[in-house]
């Protein structure tokens, strides 16, 4: 029986112009650059200034570029999907302001919050609407602005983020290409404090006592996530490669999030992957949140080639983490 799987047929991306330093900083508050290059790899980030452009506009180009690499038209799209914490608004929907920036009128959508997580999530759901033959492109985005909820006098949190956004544009394949293969995990169980922005939602609206209490910034235990981090990633990364019959070797490329290089060393190793074969940008982008593995993934698209087996791997507030194992459709840049 023929399987039909959702393959990426081209991917895009975005990152604003501005450039933020270790060493722009190093005056903001009390780091410097060697400090943060050991404990994170980061070596700069960048962050959208622009003003009245937000996630939407980012994810807006990265989508642009993906269509124009595949050679079709916004009015093509089936479904548009965007992960991210930073929406433009609480409603409507991201997605809903990406379809109309980029003239994709017959494409519905909606945005999946789950952090870090959040692409790997939104590539899963995505795969299901082509694998079940309800549509036949669906373009999946990751999009953060993180600059906008990041608390610039914290040191422990203001060297690791910055902004981005990267797309995938998914269609059926036949070929066995494709998204093969992938698990989800979360775990809400005391962990929502670890990693969170205590005000505007629902429980704590915003106020002037919550402005003042700088409660609309993210707020991350370094350690408590560190430590679940390192575990959650190359657990279940090694848990793909098991289910489907993989060793080190057959692994072309590991896709991790960007979030810290100790994580990532420690994912790879617990895969049996070299150093060689991991897809970097953290040195450039940090972490950019949703937007690190699409990011990766056009960054390195150059060097892919058909039937390479990658491993995406994800760890994010929530907590939420998870894997997914494809095999890329094509070679180089176009299709």
């Amino acid at each position: 029986m023929t399987i039909t799987r959702a393959a990426i047929t081209a991917v895009g991306k975005y990152l604003p112009p501005t450039r933020l330093t270790n060493a722009d900083l190093e005056r903001l508050v009390d780091t410097n650059d060697e400090w943060i290059v050991s404990r994170t790899g980061i070596r700069e980030r960048r962050v959208l200034q622009e003003p009245g452009k937000a996630t939407a506009f980012m994810a807006a180009e990265a989508a642009k570029q993906c269509l124009a690499k595949r050679g079709i038209g916004a009015d093509e799209v089936d479904v548009i999907l965007v992960a991210t914490v930073t929406p433009d608004y609480v409603f409507p929907a991201t997605a809903c302001v990406v379809q109309s920036l980029i003239g994709a009128t017959k494409a519905w959508g909606y945005d999946i919050s789950a952090a870090c997580s959040g692409f790997l999530f939104a590539l899963s759901t995505g795969a299901q609407f082509i694998a079940t033959g309800k549509h036949k492109k669906v373009l999946v985005i990751g999009a953060d602005k993180m600059s906008s909820i990041v608390d610039y006098t914290d040191r422990n949190t203001c060297i690791i983020f910055g902004d981005g956004a990267g797309a995938v544009l998914l269609e059926p394949d036949d070929t066995g290409m494709g998204l093969i293969d992938s698990r989800e995990y979360t775990d809400g169980n005391n962990t929502i404090e670890s990693l969170w922005m205590k005000a505007g939602g629902s429980m704590h609206p915003a106020t002037l006592e919550t402005v003042a209490a700088r409660e609309h910034f993210l707020y991350q235990d370094g350690k408590t996530v560190f430590k679940r981090a390192v575990v959650g990633m190359a657990d279940v990364a090694a848990e793909v490669m098991q289910r489907n019959g993989l060793s080190g070797d057959d692994v072309a490329w590991l896709v991790p999030h960007q979030a810290n290089l100790r994580i990532i060393s420690a994912t790879a190793d617990r895969m049996g992957v070299g150093m060689d074969k991991v897809m970097l940008n953290i040195e450039y982008c940090g972490n950019t949140t949703a937007a690190t593995l699409p990011l990766c993934l056009a960054d390195y698209e150059p060097v892919l080639r058909r039937g390479d087996n990658l491993i995406l791997a994800a760890f994010g507030g929530g907590f939420t983490w998870g894997a997914a194992y494809v095999k890329w459709a094509y070679d180089g840049e176009t299709v």
